[in-house]
């Protein structure tokens, strides 16, 4: 990678060199200086502010939580952590529920939610995982769900297109805060 000063003082020479003013200007290449993918901090996805898809990302993030815990459900022995799942499925069946109706007094046509790549792979790890290793796994994994809700509710509440959806999103919020709350009591190293 080359210093920005070296580029910075062979631009400041260029300019003093003297060129003709009427001589056709020069092209200067800037090397790339992006950091490579493995050293680069992941990126937060960036919260939609159109109505669309904001209720995409709520839709997908709620099926997520609910598939989820009913896996947890399925297999796990923990009378604590399957407690935070049915109120995982509980409450954000409510939100899709919340956000649906938002969508409707928008005249918004709400479809089916549909998982992305990531949260697919989160569920399948969920779902592969044995008895003695679900719970790690599903807290991780719930952890990492929540902190991308919380970023896309408050993200749409606070600059999102549609009025109603941006009431739904703001009544969201504080739902889940409390299960990141709940999150850090079952987990605290997460």
């Amino acid at each position: 990678m080359k210093s920005p000063y070296i580029l910075t003082l062979a631009l400041a020479l260029a300019a003093c060199s003297g060129a003709d003013d009427k001589a056709p200007a020069e092209t200067t290449t800037v090397a790339d200086t992006t950091v490579p993918e493995a050293d680069a901090p992941p990126l937060a996805p960036a919260s939609p502010v159109d109505a669309a898809g904001y209720i995409a990302k709520a839709g997908a993030g709620d099926l997520w939580e609910i598939e989820s815990s009913k896996a947890l459900l399925a297999k796990s022995t923990k009378a604590d952590v399957k407690a935070f799942a049915q109120m995982m499925i509980d409450n954000h069946g409510k939100s899709t529920a919340k956000v649906k109706a938002a969508a409707t007094e928008a005249k918004i046509a709400v479809t089916a939610p549909k998982l992305d790549g990531e949260q697919q792979k989160m569920l399948d790890e969920i779902k592969a995982a044995d008895a003695a290793g679900i719970d790690a796994i599903y807290l991780a994994h719930q952890k990492t769900a929540h902190d991308a809700a919380l970023a896309l509710h408050q993200g749409y509440a606070a600059g999102g297109d549609t009025e109603s959806l941006k009431k739904a999103a703001t009544e969201i919020v504080p739902v889940v805060e409390a299960h990141r709350a709940e999150l850090a009591k079952l987990a605290p190293g997460t």
